[in-house]
């Protein structure tokens, strides 16, 4: 049974791991959390089908699928395996190289590895034989990222609130980064994410956080399947995101020790002060946080600044001309009236994308709308919920085959249930500056017969009428109360117009 494709968010991050972040194969398995051999083969279909990076803006899925998976492809046969073990207790002869080895190899196999590949595949399989092996951490190549296990109260109008400690620390100079805020959800971890890499000046190649659960989809904080907000924020800033693997201590020692420093140097000193305001305690963070990236090493010369300033300064990248703006992804299909739902605000989309899952990514200031990568609609954000915001080019023209939903099939359906339902429905989308924004709440006045049956919903949607009150929450209001059993109120008598000298009446005014 073939193997599932992988979807055009994955592809292209694999391809910009490769080519803009330059990640070997291993790393970028660990980022996207799929197996290195499926890394491969999507690498080696890119190769053959000669994409660059970046694609194409206009590169939707069908077509990049067409290009990676071209009919009638053979099958590649895989290169001839060195023998690694053999080829590891030749290094250890004096003279003998990697690349004498190499060329060995390919005189006796032509068609195999690539020095490069030969290289990295060796690199790998010496990893794996040999774990205690001492990491050297380049510089400007990886940001530790954690929270510190202790927590400091602050107190907010009487009520006392603990504030997590966010700590990134940097792998060649150890050069640490501390701050405060209310919680470990997406929106804060994003946030100290966008101030740890203003203190740094720069950006790494590598993001590092330990296994928490932050930065992934829905609560479950950064599991390695990263959070689509955690991987545009990597996007926006050119680096990579590996989190740390399970039950791999060694992974995580440097964000450790970097923990325990802001703990021991900095949050102990603080056990015994009152801060009430997160601004006051990240100002007294910032003091000692000075303190302690100035505070020589004890056992190697220098300090973490100075480090920091030899190191990591030079080699960290550029930071991007504007800081990322936190972004909130969600899944979400339009419905029988093409809107999508977004925080109770309602906006529209192509009709063609009818009951379609679409992707929706929602900043402060715009909500935009993708469908299988390629966005399909973008909109002002609004804040004002229960309302439409409609583009008339995503209006269906009324000759078009798909406009499966209009007014008059609406009315058509509640007739059957009686005529008060019909002129409650063509009352509704009445209301509205059109009519597709009704559609909604007729769905679910007339999905109401399912619990209270037809003779109840005509009986309330007479009452409505009456009362002319033309909306679903009141039909559903009289038949959640009883009203509909009851006797509706007699009408208002006109009372009679006041008689007094001083009333002109309404004769004067013609």
């Amino acid at each position: 049974m073939p193997k599932p494709r992988l979807s055009v968010h994955k592809i292209k991050e694999i391809l910009r791991l490769r080519y803009a972040c330059q990640l070997s194969e291993r790393k970028i398995a660990q980022s996207c959390n799929i197996a290195r051999s499926t890394v491969a083969d999507y690498l080696r279909r890119a190769m053959e089908a000669s994409l660059s990076w970046p694609l194409p803006e206009n590169l939707d899925q069908e077509a990049l699928e067409q290009m990676l998976f071209p009919s009638g492809e053979r099958s590649v046969a895989r290169h001839p395996l060195p023998h690694w073990q053999q080829i590891h207790q030749e290094l250890k002869r004096k003279g003998v190289t990697l690349q004498l080895l190499w060329e060995e190899y390919r005189s006796e196999h032509p068609n195999g590895y690539s020095r490069s590949r030969f290289f990295e595949r060796y690199r790998d399989w010496k990893k794996a034989i040999d774990p205690v092996m001492r990491i050297t951490h380049k510089a400007g190549e990886k940001l530790f990222i954690d929270y510190a296990g202790q927590t400091v109260p602050v107190i907010i109008e009487g009520q006392q609130r603990q504030a997590q400690i966010f700590v990134a620390t940097l792998g060649a100079s150890n050069y640490t980064y501390a701050e405060a805020t209310w919680t470990q959800a997406l929106p804060d971890w994003i946030g100290s994410h966008v101030r740890a890499f203003d203190f740094f000046g720069g950006v790494p190649r590598l993001l590092v956080p330990d296994n928490l659960k932050s930065g992934v989809k829905q609560a479950c904080y950064y599991e390695p399947e990263i959070n689509p907000t955690y991987a545009q924020l990597a996007e926006h800033y050119g680096v990579a995101v590996l989190p740390t693997r399970v039950r791999k201590p060694k992974d995580k020692a440097k964000v450790e020790a970097g923990v325990k420093a802001v703990e021991t140097r900095i949050l102990a000193r603080l056990r015994n002060r009152r801060f009430f305001s997160l601004r006051e305690l990240n100002m007294e963070i910032a003091h000692l946080l000075e303190a302690l990236n100035n505070q020589p090493f004890q056992k190697l010369p220098g300090s973490r600044r100075s480090q920091f300033e030899e190191l990591d300064r030079e080699a960290l990248a550029s930071l991007p001309r504007t800081p990322y703006v936190y972004t909130e992804w969600i899944r979400a299909s339009a419905g029988v009236d093409y809107h999508v739902a977004v925080h109770k605000h309602y906006y529209s989309v192509p009709f063609t994308y009818l009951k379609k899952s679409l992707d929706v990514a929602i900043s402060e200031h715009t909500v935009e709308i993708f469908y299988k990568g390629t966005r399909i609609a973008s909109h002002r954000h609004s804040w004002r919920q229960g309302a439409y915001t409609t583009v008339k080019d995503h209006m269906p023209a009324s000759d078009q085959r798909y406009a499966e939903w209009t007014p008059r099939r609406l009315i058509n359906w509640a007739s059957k249930t009686g005529e008060a339902t019909a002129t409650l429905i063509e009352g509704l989308l009445a209301t509205y500056p059109h009519p597709e924004h009704g559609y909604r709440a007729c769905l679910g006045i007339m999905r109401l017969a399912k619990s209270y049956g037809d003779e109840r919903l005509e009986a309330a949607c007479h009452r409505a009428v009456t009362i002319g009150s033309y909306r679903y929450k009141s039909v559903k209001s009289i038949l959640k109360s009883g009203l509909d059993q009851a006797e509706l109120p007699a009408p208002k008598k006109e009372r009679e117009p006041i008689a007094h000298a001083n009333i002109r009446g309404p004769e004067y005014y013609r």
